[in-house]
């Protein structure tokens, strides 16, 4: 699902497939997610579709920005969803999953990355009310990752 998700993410911004199909990493990935899975800090959900099938994930946590107190941010690692699910609301779910992990957590902002080539998902992110804060570092083809962070609507 991981590598999925994250070839369709980087196509989409002009990334070329072979450069993220590559076999040789897929059992670095694997033991990543393994890692990911057992930790305590993180949380992954799936959405499934009505068949059962998993056409997405999420995975959440403190945020890992040194000049962020991890107590206030809480950090979106990922959203993921099957190229062939996009525009059917998957995203959104999980979006939604996402602001109430933070809420839960009781922190105040959301803070993610999103790579600068893919305009795709800085609108997704636009649209669900995240802005730039005009942090950067360097990512693929010369284009860097841009940080978003997300004012999130205390609940009383």
């Amino acid at each position: 699902m991981h590598t999925r998700t994250r070839t369709a993410y980087y196509t989409a911004g002009g990334l070329p497939e072979e450069e993220l199909t590559d076999p040789s990493a897929w059992r670095e990935r694997r033991d990543a997610w393994a890692r990911v899975l057992v930790s305590p800090a993180r949380t992954t959900l799936v959405a499934e579709d009505l068949d059962g099938t998993v056409v997405g994930l999420l995975t959440a946590g403190p945020s890992h920005h040194e000049d962020l107190d991890a107590s206030t941010y809480y950090e979106l690692y990922q959203i993921g969803v099957l190229a062939h699910t996009w525009g059917r609301g998957v995203g959104g779910a999980l979006h939604r999953e996402f602001v109430a992990l933070a809420a839960a957590a009781g922190c105040a902002e959301g803070v993610l990355e999103c790579w600068a080539s893919n305009t795709r998902a800085q609108r997704f992110y636009a649209r669900n009310g995240w802005r730039p804060d005009g942090a950067r570092r360097p990512g693929p083809l010369d284009h860097d990752y841009l940080r978003m962070r997300l004012k999130l609507v205390p609940h009383s």
